[in-house]
């Protein structure tokens, strides 16, 4: 059976790291939000001119203290 959403990558380069940030390690954080939730914070983000990906980097930034 196929698993079903996006086509990870290959095996190759899964065991390579992410290194797209300018020179700093990115890593990938995956998680399950509801349906209603994921278009309140799409809608949010288009309003604010930012990506979902965006906002969850600034925020999460804020949390940490950096």
């Amino acid at each position: 059976m196929k698993k079903q959403g996006r086509p990870g990558p290959s095996k190759k380069e899964a065991a390579m790291p992410s290194n797209s940030g300018g020179g700093v390690l990115m890593k990938r954080v995956n998680f399950q939000l509801p349906a209603d939730q994921h278009m309140k914070l799409k809608v949010y983000a288009a309003q604010q001119g930012k990506t979902i990906t965006e906002l969850l980097t600034e925020h999460v930034g804020r949390l940490i203290g950096e």
